[in-house]
């Protein structure tokens, strides 16, 4: 398994939620990063959020591991070993005050726990991936879920994009967008992570 080396995000990758926000739905993907130690894992135990920040709100995304450099014009199969599950984490408050006034949304996306990652699974595939659903339960319901057929750029054109933009090495991970259903999280909230019908990771929130 690589160390880490960088995250990478795609926003708005799925029209249904550029629409749920206000926002216009983006003709070529936006990108941003977060710092890795934005990092954790959800192993069942309970992780920590900043009470005092505003709204804090939950994104449900797909998660590309990287394990070779890219080079322009690599496939799929060949770049992502693995797989996961996670979540973008957003101070909404936070960076609807950055969107304002024309700042960089590191503030609302790099605090500590920000990132939010299941463990890694082998890459099935992208066929495989196109027959499978993945959601988030919330307290025992489901908050989001989604496929990622709904995605305006697959997997192929958010790697080609961030090779591009910012070159892609083994350890870089990929946060590819979120579908609708994105919401504010309170202390206590228990989350799930589903692959199908496959439990791969949870939390519980904790608001210090």
């Amino acid at each position: 398994m690589n160390e880490v080396k960088n995250i990478f995000c795609i926003g708005r990758n799925y029209a249904k939620h550029a629409v749920e926000l206000g926002n216009e739905v983006p003709e070529a993907p936006i990108l941003f990063t977060k710092p890795t130690h934005a990092l954790t894992y959800a192993k069942g135990e309970d992780i920590t959020f900043p009470a005092d920040k505003g709204e804090i709100h939950h994104e449900l995304e797909v998660i590309l591991h990287i394990d070779k450099p890219v080079k322009q014009g690599d496939r799929l199969d060949d770049v992502v070993s693995d797989i996961s599950l996670g979540i973008d984490f957003t101070l909404r408050d936070v960076q609807s005050e950055l969107k304002k006034k024309g700042q960089p949304w590191d503030r609302a996306k790099g605090f500590p726990n920000a990132a939010v990652t299941t463990e890694r699974f082998p890459f099935p595939g992208i066929e495989a991936c196109r027959k499978e659903t993945f959601s988030l339960l919330k307290n025992g319901e489901v908050a989001q879920e989604g496929t990622i057929n709904e995605m305006m750029f697959d997997f192929q054109a958010i790697i080609d994009e961030c090779q591009q933009v910012f070159g892609l090495d083994a350890g870089d991970l990929i946060y590819t967008g979120t579908p609708e259903g994105v919401g504010p999280i309170k202390d206590g909230d228990q989350f799930e992570f589903f692959w199908g019908s496959k439990r791969i990771g949870s939390f519980i929130v904790s608001m210090k």
